[in-house]
């Protein structure tokens, strides 16, 4: 996982101007909906939808929210029916991209994503073509000043509670394990009084495309375009991208 500070820089630049934009709830409430559709509206019965509502949870989405997206999907309310997509392609420069989306019509979301792709010198690819260079995993950041655990002892206990890997980065420890795994050591460092800055589920890639001060600046356009489509859940890349360029074009 060595290097995936590079993806997590641009992630977090682009969750912060999400969350501005407020449409951060409702990309959650679709994702807590087809969860609750496909597995059940109990999320101890469905791995999938607590791992939605534990997002949700954490990124501050009021309840009544996410008990409405689950009822909507139960039938409890009148709702609509999404599909679930992933679209790959090349960005600008190479770069891989993976796009996420959930949908009512899946002919304007494509148009809209391939439109975005060719605006800003990218190609919508075949299914497949990138996804070979992304991996999944469970992935949880540990604020180091909530924590009097030092490097050693926060090691050791993520290797009692099963994960796979622990990086330490500045003023943060960051927690890997394979998807099966993410509830079980989640529930395992929680019971050790361990709060999480972020618990997600996600994509990383394995190898990363650089990228100079242009080409990132066109990179940035493009995911920016994609998440400001409201059906785009989430995008994944593998831009490695100088942390002075991204704060200069933040």
């Amino acid at each position: 996982m060595a290097g995936h500070s590079k993806w997590n820089n641009i992630k977090r630049r682009k969750g912060a101007q999400d969350a501005k934009r407020g449409k951060i709830f409702m990309r959650l409430a679709r994702e807590i909906f087809m969860a609750a559709k496909e597995g059940g509206g109990d999320p101890d019965m469905n791995s999938n939808l607590r791992l939605a509502v534990d997002k949700a949870k954490s990124n501050n989405m009021p309840n009544e929210n996410i008990d409405r997206a689950i009822k909507k999907a139960i039938g409890d309310l009148d709702g609509v029916h999404y599909e679930e997509f992933t679209y790959e392609g090349y960005g600008p420069g190479g770069v891989a991209v993976m796009v996420k989306v959930l949908t009512d019509n899946k002919n304007r979301t494509a148009a809209d994503v391939r439109h975005a792709f060719n605006k800003n010198d990218g190609n919508l690819g075949e299914n497949g073509c990138v996804s070979f260079m992304f991996d999944r995993k469970g992935y949880l950041v540990i604020n180091r000043q909530t924590t009097d655990a030092d490097e050693e002892e926060m090691m050791l206990e993520v290797i009692e509670a099963g994960a796979e890997e622990m990086e330490t980065g500045e003023g943060q420890f960051e927690i890997f394990t394979v998807p099966e795994d993410f509830t079980a050591v989640k529930s395992a460092l929680e019971a050790s009084g361990h709060t999480f800055e972020t618990s997600e589920v996600t994509m990383f890639p394995s190898t990363y495309t650089p990228l100079e001060r242009e080409g990132v600046e066109k990179m940035l356009k493009l995911i920016d375009m994609l998440e400001d489509n409201d059906d785009v859940q989430d995008v994944y890349h593998n831009l490695d991208a100088d942390d002075e360029i991204l704060e200069q074009l933040s």
